[in-house]
């Protein structure tokens, strides 16, 4: 990997990773579209990270109970880490090991997706999430640095991102946070127009079925 000079070499780094990243696309409109069935069917999305991972996860959960670009209707998403009365005391009685997996068990259901990121990987709160999650029948996606790592093996499935510094990891991050938003309104749009077409469809047809009934008397 190249070695970066400081301060303008950041940039020069994200591009380097961007431009690996967006060979990625194709899973962050796959988990949008899934995202979109999961939400629109009544389910919902759980998220969590540590530090700047926590900001990041909290950012996806904020676009979907708010909005990404237009106006639609707020969808089930839960920043775990938010919640600092349920995380403190959980991290006081339990150990900070659970306090992710414990809040899974408590809001997760089967269906439901839960989504970790993680700049290392590694994380041990983030490894007992994903193992709560998956024995709740809740499916688990993982936002990661370098693979392999640990959090990628104990996912239904992850993206990876390729980069030395914590930094550029979470500025992919966030990037895949918004294009995971952008498919996600995409699936709901197509899904609406499907159902408007269904509808015209329904009363075309109702009218043809009249229109036969007054030929016939």
């Amino acid at each position: 990997m190249t070695v970066h000079p400081p301060v303008v070499g950041h940039c020069d780094e994200l591009l380097e990773a961007l431009g690996a990243f967006r060979a990625s696309a194709h899973v962050t409109q796959r988990w949008g579209d899934r995202l979109a069935a999961v939400l629109s069917g009544g389910g919902r999305l759980l998220a969590a990270g540590n530090g700047g991972s926590a900001a990041q996860a909290q950012h996806l959960t904020a676009e979907l109970v708010g909005r990404y670009r237009d106006d639609r209707p707020p969808f089930s998403a839960i920043a775990l880490h938010a919640d600092t009365s349920s995380t403190t005391a959980i991290a006081n009685d339990y150990g900070v090991d659970e306090v992710f997996a414990r809040q899974v068990r408590a809001h997760g259901r089967e269906g439901d997706v839960l989504m970790l990121l993680s700049t290392s990987g590694a994380s041990a709160n983030l490894l007992s999430a994903a193992d709560a999650a998956r024995a709740a029948g809740v499916r688990v996606w993982a936002l990661t640095g370098c693979a392999p790592n640990p959090l990628m093996a104990g996912s239904d499935e992850s993206l990876c991102v390729e980069a030395s510094s914590t930094a550029t990891v979470q500025e992919i991050h966030l990037v895949a946070v918004h294009m995971i938003c952008a498919a996600f309104d995409a699936a709901l749009e197509r899904a609406a127009r499907g159902a408007r077409g269904a509808g015209r469809g329904a009363r075309s047809a109702r009218g043809a079925g009249r229109a036969a009934q007054r030929k016939r008397r």
